[in-house]
């Protein structure tokens, strides 16, 4: 396997419209397991959204974009809940099969939408922080520079995209550690194909270009950081 290029055409099965819908859900709802183990959340939440969203000293909103299950925005509300900060959470994604899943899951202060960020910017829909996870390398090349300028857009003050960060132990270390979470679920074959259609840090700083801020947040992740006005 040759990680040392990303691997921009390899497909994942849950993109496919015409995915098996039980797989896709049990995917879906997979994530949160997956994501608590290897997305790194706890930390962006302590390091980037805690510090931003107690400096405003009022009721915030936060978007999450591209939602899938709603595991995030729900764990995120969580954290938030627990350190007194007054959020509203709101889940959006384009794929109704994915708010379906995601409004499986309750939580006080999250909402999920079925649309998009050109959908929100139409009804003029502002937020106080918006974040994503595991969406850049799902988006080709114009794709990418859309999602990124809409979610500026969006947002009033900061704008934080985690995704993978290819590299070999990512891929090894993945291959066994998802074993276990995988029957029934796209989990194994679309997470090895998310680490080859995955950007390194350069490339997806190349990508993305001005005002956008990208580092490595691990050795498995890439944060692209980016504020509102920049």
């Amino acid at each position: 396997m040759n990680l040392g290029v990303r691997d921009a055409e390899v497909a994942e099965l849950m993109d496919d419209p015409d995915c098996d819908p039980r797989r896709l859900a049990a995917t879906l709802r997979r994530f949160d397991t997956v994501n608590r183990l290897i997305s790194g959340w706890g930390g962006v939440y302590r390091s980037r959204l805690r510090p931003h969203l107690a400096s405003l000293g009022r009721p915030a909103r936060v978007l999450d974009l591209g939602c899938g299950g709603g595991d995030l925005p729900v764990r995120l509300a969580g954290l938030a809940a627990r350190d007194g900060l007054d959020v509203e959470w709101v889940g959006a994604d384009p794929d109704p099969r994915a708010i379906a899943v995601a409004q499986e899951r309750t939580a006080p202060g999250v909402v999920f939408r079925c649309t998009d960020a050109a959908g929100l910017h139409a009804e003029g829909a502002r937020f106080d922080a918006v974040v994503s996870n595991h969406v850049l390398h799902h988006l080709s090349a114009v794709e990418l520079r859309v999602f990124a300028d809409e979610s500026l857009a969006l947002s009033d003050g900061i704008v934080v995209h985690s995704d993978i960060r290819r590299g070999r132990l990512a891929y090894a270390l993945y291959t066994v550690g998802v074993t276990p979470f995988a029957p029934g679920t796209f989990l194994r074959t679309d997470g090895l194909r998310s680490i080859r259609r995955s950007y390194r840090v350069d490339e997806l700083a190349a990508a993305l270009g001005d005002p956008w801020r990208v580092e490595a947040a691990s050795p498995f992740r890439t944060l692209a950081v980016g504020r509102a006005g920049a």
